[in-house]
């Protein structure tokens, strides 16, 4: 819906899945695709070779983008991968050198490195970041992206205390700069930050980050260039 409000020369026109009954809410891929105007596939293959750019999507389960990596990349035609990239970095890397093996541009990102509100933190050296969601091996990438995308250095040292679901996670990079992520199941996303000159923000992030997630995917199915440096993908799979 969200590509189609854009009014770009791009829509969403083929899906495959690799169940065709969902497990979630028994919708079957021909009734998806009947109520959004999509032509179903029945192979990865005729999918690729119909689409001018591609979308993975298997959000919940990180192991199934190696192999779907593997059939879509070939292709060679431009792929966003959803968050979270890879199950652990060994994973991440595998995809990474296979897109540059057949010169594939591709990306992927959580949706939060595109809130609004962590333009003005560029440049900070000491920052708490909040978090929730349901369980925090799949939602923890959003704060840790946070991080990344902010720190713009290579951490060096990673702590983790468990408080039953609540975690807390202390980062330090190779300059000195760190970031405390909490997590709690139904805590917001907020940043606190202390800059480099001794100043200090809190922020709450409640911008449109999906949507201007969605706007820079069509951009970069446009000129299929990535809009941050793509190594910091590959950090936030090791943190």
């Amino acid at each position: 819906a969200w590509i189609r409000e854009f009014e770009s020369k791009y829509d969403v026109s083929y899906a495959w899945a690799e169940l065709d009954v969902s497990p979630i809410d028994g919708v079957t891929t021909a009734q998806w695709c009947e109520k959004f105007g999509v032509k179903p596939c029945n192979t990865i293959d005729e999918l690729c070779k119909n689409c001018d750019a591609i979308v993975i999507l298997a959000p919940s389960d990180p192991d199934k983008h190696l192999g779907y990596a593997k059939e879509v990349l070939r292709h060679g035609k431009p792929t966003y991968i959803d968050k979270t990239f890879a199950p652990d970095f060994y994973t991440a890397n595998q995809i990474f050198n296979m897109a540059k093996r057949y010169g594939t541009p591709f990306f992927s990102t959580s949706a939060l490195r595109f809130a609004d509100e962590l333009k003005a933190l560029e440049g900070a050296e000491k920052l708490i970041i909040t978090g929730g969601g349901s369980n925090f091996e799949e939602y923890c990438v959003h704060t840790i992206e946070i991080a990344v995308t902010l720190l713009k250095d290579t951490v060096v040292e990673a702590n983790i205390l468990n408080q039953g679901k609540q975690k807390i996670c202390s980062l330090k990079t190779e300059k000195g700069k760190q970031a405390t992520v909490i997590y709690t199941p139904k805590l917001g996303f907020t940043v606190a930050a202390e800059m480099a000159d001794g100043t200090s923000t809190y922020t709450k992030i409640s911008s449109d980050f999906f949507r201007n997630l969605m706007k820079d995917i069509i951009r970069f199915f446009e000129d299929k260039k990535v809009s941050f440096d793509i190594s910091e993908t590959l950090e936030v799979m090791r943190v």
